[in-house]
This record gives C-alpha cells, structure tokens and sequence, in this order.
C-alpha cells in the first residue's frame, strides 16, 4: 500500500493531497498523525495530481507531516442480524460496550437505486398507534413521510412514540407473511441530553430489542453526520432485503444533516445555491429517500419517516421545500397546538399521506375509514374557519349548527389529536373515537361519508335536526 506526505493544505473538514496516480471518487483513507493517531477519510474530490478528503473526526492535529494512505474500497459497514439491540455512532462503532460486531459481509453505505420496475407499489397499513397519522394521514409500508417541525416543537418525543409503538398488525399481514418487525433510529447532529433522552426511552420500553440506534452527536464532526443516515439505512436494506424484516427507518435531524452539507460546501469553495446550501443538496436528499421502499419477490420492506426543523416555522426553507418534492407527504406539527398543551401537536389540515388511499378500507383498516378520514378534515376545515369569525362577531351570533360545528373542532383536538406520548390506540380504537366525535354534528352534516356507515357508527340521535325528524315521521 502506497503512503503519501504530500498534503499540501488542511480547510475545515478537508485535506488536500498531491498524487501521483488515479484514486477512486468515495475511496476510504487512512491518515496517521506523527504522534501515531489515525484517522479516516473519505475522497470527496479526485484530478489527474491531487485529491480532496473529508476527514471523518476531523483535521485536528494533522499536518504536512502526516501520512496518508488509499485504501482502495469504498466506505462499508459490517452487517448482521445481530445488530438489532445495539447502539453504534454515526460511523458505525459499537458504543453500547458491547461485544465486537461479528458480520456477516461488509456492505458499501452508498447503496444503490431500486430499479423502478422492480418496485412493488406500498399499500400494506403500519400502525404507529397515533390517531392524527393512522385515522388521517396513514402510514404504509415502503412510504417515506416525513416529519415538518420547527424550533421548540417536541418532534424528538414523537420520534420516540414512533420508533416505540410502530408495528404491523397482524390482521393485515399478507397471508403466511412474516410480520417480524424492526426500528433503525439515525440521530444527526442531536444534543448529549437528547441522546440520554433516547436511549432511557428505547431501554425502559425494550424497544431496544428490535431497533438498532446510530448516534450521532451536536460536537461529532459534521463530515460523520454525513454518512450516519447511509449506514442506517444500509443496516435497513439488509434486514429488509435479506433478513425479511418490515423496517421503519427514522432520521432525525435532516436540517443538521444538510448544515453540514453546507459547511462541507463552504469549505470546499463550491458557488453556493439557495441561501448558502449547495446545488446538489436535491440530489443528495433523494438518494438518501429514494432507498426506501419495497421489492417485488421480497418479504421485507423498507419505510421511512425523515424529521425536520424548519428554520424559522418556514416551509419554504429549502430543506422541507426539497424534501416535500421528494417524499410522499409531509406530518406537520403545528406551534398553536403545543402552545394548548396538546400532544402530539400534529396540525392535520397542512398534513399529507399521498398513498394514504391505497393502505386502507376493508380487508385492511375498517370499510368505513376513507369517508370517516374525509369528512374529519372537511369540518375541521370547517371548524377552523369558524374560530376566525368568532373573533370578529362573537360566538352567540351563530346559529345552532355553527356551534355544533365549533364543538366538534374543540372535541376533535382534546380527545382525537391529543392522545399523549405514552398512549398507544389501535385503529379500531382510533375509529371509534373520531365516530364519537363525528356524531356531536347532525347526521345530514355527514356528507362524505356512506349511509350504511352512518346506521352502524353514528352514536348522536339527540343531534339530529328538526328537520331529520320530519323526514323520519314523514
């Protein structure tokens, strides 16, 4: 193996090296320090005489005089069924203390696209227990939803509900399926109190036991936050595609992920794109989602739920704006309802599944869950718009059903919204709450939702109109 001491300049996160052959673009380094510190690297940049490395633990106390070596092969990471239960750092070291990972091959993080006519199109139901996801934004296996939140909003909390509660029911397991069920937990970029949070939770629960949890830390060198999510989600290609596992890949922060792809940038003198962030963070980002999924011919699945603080409450930002163009929907949490104490504060009328429609109804959820989920949103809406003109003129200048409509709002967030973080409610129960909730409304307010339907849930005779009365003598 060649050894170089030809660096030439040391920026940030970057080295420069002169060579004297071809080196592969992503080929893992080696450089050792005079005082015998080694430290990895990868090849960001490659020419006919030079390379530029990104440094994994950063460039402290390297210099002109130390040595560099190529190693020849991209970054890779032991995989193994028995990593579910461990806890490693954004580069993939145990640090649960731990025995040494014993694997059963090395896989290159990088991954590969899924061959489009290879996919198999996600329509089977993942319970994560939450009533604002499941009854209205459902999560199938193979999506990618992410999670919009912003500054203060309690998204790690639901990060932990997620990972803690997520499962496949087994009434809606393809028939003889395997339903074994795993968690892959990413955090980038996350303070050392969120870790401790993290980790208290996933060993009080035992979710543990079926997750493995790649930690990276708010002063770990920004270079390794940028290959944590690979190494998650190559562990979550392995034990889907190979092991047959239904995965829920969870990322968390994906705004600390791309800061430090901007510092990266930076450093490297790129022209920057959008405020500051570099041109090719769209690509980035969908390489990174795009390795969800699920293939035709494999028990196992791929999901994933990115999360998100979008600086300054806006969506707009480029991180959720880029992010929403690639994903299949978006979870926002929204700043009034924290501020009412209401938890999870999933703000459902900006929320989205788009493949919520083909993971549920009969034989899946319950027949009646698409027109129960429509008509929710439609007097929410309706509810929301309402409270507007309460301010104005005052709730005794509405009429009877106005004040049944703003009842309903009001119900709809204390007992359908706000659940808690430490409820977990099937989708039966789900269902069951939004019909007790529905039928404070007149049943001829119930227009999106089927007549046989109606007969069977609807629990609010005393709120049937004058007119509904008439219609039945009649």
């Amino acid at each position: 193996m060649k050894e170089y001491q030809t660096i030439t300049e040391v920026s940030g996160p970057l080295v420069y090296v002169e060579t004297d052959e071809p080196i592969g673009y992503d080929e893992i380094v080696e450089i050792e320090t005079p005082s015998g510190e080694v430290k990895r690297g990868q090849v960001l940049e490659t020419a006919e005489d030079y390379v530029a490395i990104q440094v994994f633990e950063g460039t402290e106390g390297v210099g002109q005089d130390a040595s560099v070596r190529f190693l020849g092969e991209t970054l890779k990471l032991p995989v193994t069924e028995d990593l579910l239960g461990r806890v490693l750092d954004g580069s993939g070291n145990p640090i649960d203390g731990g025995p040494d990972i014993v694997p059963d091959e090395r896989r290159s993080i990088v991954g590969a696209a899924i061959n489009p006519t290879a996919r198999e199109y996600p329509e089977e139901f993942i319970q994560t227990g939450i009533s604002a996801i499941d009854g209205m934004n459902t999560l199938v296996r193979g999506q990618k939803l992410p999670i919009f939140s912003a500054s203060g909003l309690p998204h790690s909390e639901l990060a932990l509900q997620i990972a803690r509660q997520a499962s496949v029911p087994e009434d809606v397991a393809d028939e003889g399926e395997e339903t074994e069920f795993a968690v892959v937990f990413a955090g980038m970029g996350i303070t050392q109190e969120e870790a401790n949070e993290f980790m208290d939770d996933f060993e009080r629960t035992g979710a543990l036991e079926r997750s493995v949890v790649f930690l990276n830390l708010a002063d770990d060198p920004a270079v390794e936050r940028t290959v944590t999510p690979r190494m998650a989600l190559t562990t979550a290609e392995y034990l889907a595609f190979e092991e047959g596992y239904h995965v829920l890949t969870v990322l968390t922060d994906m705004t600390n992920y791309c800061e430090a792809l901007r510092e990266i940038g930076a450093a490297r003198e790129e022209v920057p794109g959008r405020r500051g962030y570099p041109g090719y963070m769209y690509t980035d980002l969908a390489q990174l989602y795009e390795r969800a999924g699920r293939l035709q011919g494999e028990d196992g699945s791929v999901t994933q739920i990115p999360i998100l603080t979008m600086p300054g409450d806006d969506d707009t930002h480029p991180i959720p704006d880029l992010t929403g163009y690639i994903t299949e929907g978006q979870i926002m949490l929204g700043r009034e309802l924290n501020s009412q104490g209401v938890e999870p504060p999933i703000d459902v009328l900006p929320s989205l599944s788009r493949l919520m429609d083909d993971g549920i109804g009969e034989g899946v959820t319950r027949a009646d869950h698409s027109g129960v989920s429509d008509q929710l949103f439609a007097s929410y809406a309706e509810g929301k718009d309402l409270r507007d003109l309460v301010n104005i003129v005052g709730r005794e200048a509405l009429d009877e059903r106005d004040n049944k409509v703003l009842d309903f709002a009001e119900a709809f967030e204390e007992q359908f919204v706000d659940q808690g973080f430490h409820t977990n409610r099937d989708i039966e129960d789900t269902l069951d709450i939004a019909w007790d909730i529905l039928s404070i409304l007149p049943k001829n307010e119930l227009s999106r939702i089927d007549e046989e339907f109606i007969e069977e849930h609807y629990a609010g005779g005393e709120s049937e109109t004058a007119d509904d009365a008439e219609e039945a003598e009649a």
